[in-house]
């Protein structure tokens, strides 16, 4: 053998292999450039005191909730860290227990993908019980025990589904392809992301709430305006029964294509909001619609999936393959890549919000409104208006409160 001519080789695929990662980082670059852009026009929004906007009694209210709610969230993230790290110490002998109940690589893996969500899902449970006796205590909430319970039992049961269809679909790629699963694995991801957003309103969100169409008919024809005024088709408006979970008020788009529709809580229909707020946040929703937000979330997705997924096989890769001894590691893996990329990921999701605002304020022409609504919110939900930059950056997936109110207060004055 020559080894220079098997050096010169082994060179040109390690230079070919370096091309191609660039390329594929260009291309990203490329389309998250794409993706960034917005309608919203450049604005020198003002720094606003919300010591002008909400009184004394309700600043101390809100931090006083919110305060103990980020420790709860942060010990309850330790808690979740500590747990993964002694799933990850008796990672052998759970596989071999385990191996003689699965019978197989693949069905053995899916349990012990279980036995990691069981434990994560029991680390958080007293934490989330402790959040509901604070919501209750603050009047947030107004759930019993057994429902919360339910609620509890029936997430669950959806993050064991979709980490079971994940391991089972990522150590069946890595048997059959070897360390380069991952060209196939990242895009099967994505396709059963679009699965799940398709399928989200019809199979999922049904598991907690019902939905009813808009009963105030001049509502929904002043809504379905507001839809043909920003080039949107709406079938109907839909009404989610939050209000035997919580108080707070809130609206969503969901589903992409047949499965899209938009969703009031019922909590924002029950006097508490003007007429003119309630059309603001419905705006707000269709204005999602109108920029196709949910399918350019999907594309950003898709970026953070393929190095994610590059990142899972390479770091399983380096002790002999993902299989059920490494299953612990590559949800652990995730878990990190998804603490990680949270940052990036709320600045993309406050940036598509603040465009929906922009939008809604076009559409509307009433900016009173949007204060108003944005005040409301706060008020009712407890929200904190100008939140630490930890929190804004790490866990803030919309604008703060007293952004949007700027941006509203810049619009009218525009």
């Amino acid at each position: 053998m020559d080894v220079r001519e098997n050096g010169d080789a082994h060179g040109r695929r390690t230079l070919a292999k370096g091309i191609a990662a660039l390329v594929l980082a260009a291309l990203g670059l490329a389309a998250a450039a794409l993706l960034w852009r917005t309608e919203v026009p450049d604005l020198t929004l003002p720094s606003l005191d919300p010591r002008d906007y909400f009184s004394p009694g309700e600043l101390e209210r809100i931090e006083d909730y919110r305060s103990v709610s980020r420790v709860l969230f942060l010990a309850s993230l330790a808690g979740e860290i500590a747990v993964l790290a002694l799933l990850l110490w008796h990672a052998a002998p759970l596989a071999a227990g385990l191996e003689r109940v699965g019978r197989g690589r693949v069905r053995t893996s899916v349990l012990v993908g279980l036995v990691v969500v069981a434990a994560l899902w029991l680390a958080r449970l007293p934490f989330a019980a402790a959040t509901l006796v604070r919501r209750r205590d603050f009047g947030l909430s107004e759930q019993g025990w057994g429902g919360w319970l339910v609620d509890q039992l029936t997430s669950l049961g959806v993050q064991a589904v979709l980490v079971s269809i994940g391991v089972a679909g990522a150590v069946w790629l890595a048997g059959r392809l070897g360390p380069r699963w991952w060209i196939a694995g990242a895009p099967a991801l994505v396709a059963v992301g679009a699965l799940f957003i398709l399928a989200q309103p019809l199979v999922v969100q049904p598991l907690f709430n019902r939905f009813e169409p808009l009963g105030d008919r001049e509502l929904a024809a002043e809504i379905q305006e507001l839809a043909a005024g920003l080039g949107v088709e709406v079938d109907d408006v839909l009404v989610a029964d939050a209000s035997r979970r919580t108080t707070t008020a809130n609206a969503y788009v969901a589903g992409i294509g047949p499965t899209r529709r938009v969703v009031l809580y019922d909590t924002l229909l029950d006097g508490r909001f003007t007429r003119g707020e309630i059309e603001f946040v419905a705006a707000h929703e269709l204005a999602h619609v109108e920029r196709r937000h949910l399918w350019k979330g999907l594309a950003w997705f898709a970026l953070f999936a393929v190095p994610g997924v590059f990142g899972l096989a390479w770091v399983t890769n380096r002790f002999g393959g993902l299989g059920p001894r490494l299953v612990p590691l590559g949800l652990a893996f995730v878990f990190a890549y998804v603490l990680v990329t949270q940052p990036l990921a709320n600045a993309v999701s406050r940036r598509y919000e603040a465009e929906a605002d922009w939008l809604a304020l076009q559409a509307t022409r009433d900016p009173e409104s949007g204060v108003g609504l944005e005040r409301r919110f706060v008020t009712t939900g407890l929200a904190d208006p100008d939140p630490p930059a930890w929190v804004r950056y790490w866990l803030g997936t919309h604008p703060t409160p007293m952004r949007r109110i700027a941006m509203a207060e810049s619009a009218g004055g525009s």
